[in-house]
């Protein structure tokens, strides 16, 4: 009887056999097999992406290198997807006996891959469609997912790699634009790259060269201009009006590994000399010296996160980011973000250039700290989290910038931009006839202007936290910006200090001049109300309350009645559109009777008024001023020409 030690001895023997077997085998037979295998990947091309898979010559070169000969992917009738007149390369034997593929060589001459968008279609769209899974969305394990996926990629990144003249061209309903690299070298794990990037009328080199480890999944990279100037982004100046660049980039890869069922990416992102030009964002070039991105991503098997330790720094402003996308049994989203105890003039003078074109020459002192806390539940949105500090220390501006808030206290000109066209002036002060002093205007206007637009605006410091939280739930549930969540203070510094384009820039800097004016008590509250109520636009061409009464009503402003004063509150948001409220009898509509009758009950619950204020409100709304003449009247129907001869007799 054998021995265990002998038993094993002779399995191991005839393993190694039936391996030496394998090998034979496939070496006797590996140029038919492989023929074998393209005419099958053809057969699935036509199949499943009606395209059309050849290659003129393919044949295997010692062990493991293979060699292909004039290689192409074509889309019935439409362009050719990709060609390769020569490619070599060569994979890892014993990383193919254990299931995986692993690229050790690559030599390419020549070859394209094209991305064309025409009037037949577009030729990667067979590509695109999804495959159905027996998976559900709950069984992914986005972590294993994830490294599998990105192994594979780098699997396939060779160790030992050459390109010459390998171009990407995109052609986008006649945008053409084409990255054609030159020059493609991955030599004992140091790349290099010349890329020439050409469309109509714009041509640049670009390089790339560092360090680049697939194997061990580490990376130092720098992206750039070979002419050392400022590498400019092409098509998506076509294509979306968007124009951007940059002097550099650097990308470090550090760490890409599965540790305790995690997959943790750690590195470091940077950029220099970033620009960016587009009509939403501001009206010039928005520019960034210098910023850089220490980023440290885990993926959990639910859950998507960047960790709290991650660092975004912009000029020398740090801040500390985390985010986090949960999907257990419910969708979760996450958002903090910290800006530790830095200079407020520091902050100042590292604000992106163009984005805070009203802060320049702004001068501060003292420090500040701040702290954003967002949460969202999808099956909670009611109970949706919003916090939002800023702790201030000592801190005192010395020197407005172009928005000098101080202005608001006293006579100024205002001039409203519409669509980047500056309107007449209108005088704030008592110099003009119609400025109306807060004190003369009708309370009953007051009360029904700020129910409508900020019922807490003596109270609040510039903005309403839970009107934030329903304004974020609400877009969340919609998917779109549905509501926001616009106070009395951000809609006068609006007005007054910046223009009413809708661009990024304008927002950010509502955002912070309303936070200056109310925090540092520059006005009072009520002076801050009587400019607004002086300023505002409440119908074509009419601006202030003082017009507005005489254009409505032929009226001073305290002689307003509570049906007038409604009227007025439910217009200020569409201003230019008052006459669609009403019909052809010149009475209002259903709609604006049942917001006035809203807003009154409002009124009402709040005790703002009492039911003898109502008195009278059943009669009709009677414009007398100008804006009676916008009205559209219902036509009269001419008579009968039967009705016009009843009576009529004829003299002849």
């Amino acid at each position: 009887m054998k021995s265990k030690k002998q038993i094993l001895f002779l399995v191991f023997k005839i393993v190694g056999v039936v391996v030496l077997l394998a090998i034979v085998f496939f070496f006797s037979f590996r140029n038919a097999l492989l023929q074998k295998a393209i005419a099958k990947i053809d057969a699935k091309c036509q199949t499943e992406y009606e395209c059309a898979f050849h290659v003129k010559k393919a044949k295997f070169q010692g062990l493991s290198q293979l060699e292909l000969q004039e290689v192409s992917l074509v889309p019935q009738e439409l362009d050719t997807l990709f060609y390769i007149k020569s490619l070599q390369t060569s994979v890892s034997i014993w990383q193919l006996f254990l299931g995986n593929i692993q690229v050790e060589k690559l030599k390419l001459e020549k070859g394209y891959l094209q991305l064309v968008k025409d009037k037949r279609g577009r030729n990667f769209d067979a590509f695109l469609k999804s495959k159905s899974s027996q998976k559900t969305n709950q069984s992914l394990d986005y972590a294993q997912l994830s490294y599998k996926i990105l192994s594979k990629v780098l699997n396939l990144v060779p160790t030992d790699m050459k390109v010459n003249g390998f171009a990407l061209r995109i052609d986008d309903m006649g945008n053409k634009v084409s990255f054609d690299f030159t020059k493609l070298e991955l030599i004992q794990k140091q790349i290099n790259a010349l890329i020439n990037v050409k469309t109509a009328g714009f041509f640049q080199e670009w390089k790339l060269s560092g360090f680049a480890d697939p194997r061990d999944r580490k990376a130092r990279l720098r992206f750039f201009n070979a002419n050392h100037d400022t590498l400019k982004i092409p098509y998506l100046d076509q294509k979306f009006h968007l124009k951007t660049g940059f002097k550099a980039i650097h990308f470090q890869l550090d760490k890409l590994e599965m540790e305790s069922g995690n997959l943790h990416i750690n590195g470091l992102a940077s950029i220099d000399h970033f620009f960016i030009n587009h009509s939403k964002i501001a009206k010039k070039d928005v520019a960034i010296k210098n910023a850089s991105f220490d980023y440290r991503f885990v993926l959990g098997a639910r859950s998507i996160a960047l960790d709290s330790t991650s660092c975004l720094q912009l000029n020398q402003i740090k801040c500390y980011p985390y985010l986090a996308y949960s999907n257990d049994d419910e969708k979760k989203y996450s958002l903090a973000i910290k800006i530790a105890q830095m200079k407020a003039q520091d902050f100042i003078t590292s604000l992106p250039n163009g984005l805070f074109s009203h802060f320049n020459g702004m001068e501060v002192q003292g420090k500040f700290g701040y702290n954003l806390r967002f949460e969202y539940h999808e099956k909670k949105p009611n109970e949706l989290v919003f916090e939002s500090q800023l702790t201030p220390e000592n801190l005192k501006i010395l020197k407005y910038g172009q928005a000098n808030l101080t202005k608001i206290n006293h006579e100024f000109t205002y001039r409203a931009i519409e669509k980047g066209i500056p309107q007449r002036a209108v005088w704030v002060g008592v110099s003009n006839p119609y400025f109306t002093p807060l004190s003369k205007i009708s309370p009953y206007l007051q009360k029904c202007v700020l129910t409508s637009e900020d019922p807490s605006f003596f109270n609040h410091r510039g903005f309403i936290v839970e009107a934030f939280k329903q304004s974020i739930a609400k877009n969340i549930r919609t998917k779109k910006f549905a509501r926001g969540a616009s106070t009395i203070s951000m809609q006068l510094v609006k007005n007054v200090f910046l223009t009413r384009e809708k661009t990024l820039s304008r927002k950010l800097e509502e955002i912070l001049l309303v936070y200056i004016l109310e925090n540092n008590r520059i006005a009072s509250k009520e002076r801050m109300l009587e400019v607004y109520f002086n300023i505002i636009e409440w119908g074509p061409n009419v601006y202030g309350i003082g017009e507005a009464s005489a254009y409505y009503f032929q009226k001073k402003p305290a002689d307003l009645t509570l049906n007038e004063c409604l009227f007025l509150a439910t217009i200020i948001p569409k201003p230019k559109g008052f006459m669609y409220r009403f019909d052809g009898e010149k009475r209002l509509k259903p709609f604006a009777t049942k917001q006035n009758q809203f807003l009154t009950r409002l009124l009402l619950r709040r005790g703002l008024i009492s039911t003898t204020d109502t008195i009278g409100q059943s009669n009709p709304l009677i414009l007398n001023g100008a804006a009676q003449f916008l009205l559209k009247q219902k036509p009269i129907n001419p008579l009968p020409i039967d009705s016009l001869l009843i009576n009529t007799s004829f003299d002849f």
